[in-house]
């Protein structure tokens, strides 16, 4: 459970950093798109990319805590078991 505890918090890392290049770089493209090639979505709409993200990083940091208790109450019984 140690394992998945800590695939699961490295994992959530990793997508929120993803997600901050990935909105960056939309926002940049969408601001240059109003400015001279006449996009009429304002550039803030790339903060729309964000959701999807956020749900991926809450899912796995809620995982990362859950496998991190068990292994814990795991732990505990087969300390008390000994």
């Amino acid at each position: 459970m140690k394992k998945l505890s800590v695939i699961f918090a490295i994992l959530a890392v990793l997508l929120s950093d993803v997600m901050c290049a990935t909105v960056a770089y939309n926002y940049c493209s969408l601001l240059w798109g109003g400015r001279y090639a006449g996009f009429s979505a304002p550039a803030s709409t790339a903060f729309v990319l964000a959701v999807p993200y956020v749900l991926g990083i809450a899912v796995c940091a809620v995982l990362a805590v859950v496998f991190g208790k068990m292994r814990r109450s795991a732990d505990k019984s087969e300390s008390e078991e000994k």
